[in-house]
């Protein structure tokens, strides 16, 4: 099992920027897929972003590669999220998420690990 640990969340006014890190701790590899993900309250969580574990291949949720860059840094066993040209419907729990997979997919149900996510607060 493989901690996660968010931070870097926080109230930004809109058109600022962010950027959230997750700690993994515990065993990861080149093969860990590490992923981003944000709940609205009441909603199912939505995938953000997603990186190989190798760092070589970066995915992104449906309009959002526009203003948000995901990146890791394997030596730090951490993964980033720069989120750039922030609106208020951005404002959500924003979740760092890992499974040992080449490829980890949108889905949140296949990922084992998750940590306990950092408020992102976005004002008008």
């Amino acid at each position: 099992q493989v901690q996660l640990v968010e931070s870097g969340g926080g109230l930004v006014q809109a058109g600022g920027s962010l950027r959230l890190s997750c700690a993994a701790h515990g065993p990861t590899d080149h093969t860990y897929y590490m992923a981003w993900f944000r709940q609205y309250k009441g909603k199912d969580r939505e995938f953000v972003a997603g990186i190989s574990g190798d760092g070589a291949r970066e995915f992104y949720g449906d309009s959002m590669e526009d203003r948000f860059t995901i990146t890791r840094d394997n030596a730090k066993s951490t993964v980033f999220l720069q989120m750039n040209s922030l609106k208020p419907e951005d404002s959500a729990v924003y979740h760092c998420a890992g499974r040992l997979a080449f490829f980890g997919g949108i889905n949140p149900m296949p990922y084992g690990d998750w940590g306990q996510g950092t408020q992102v607060m976005v004002s008008s």
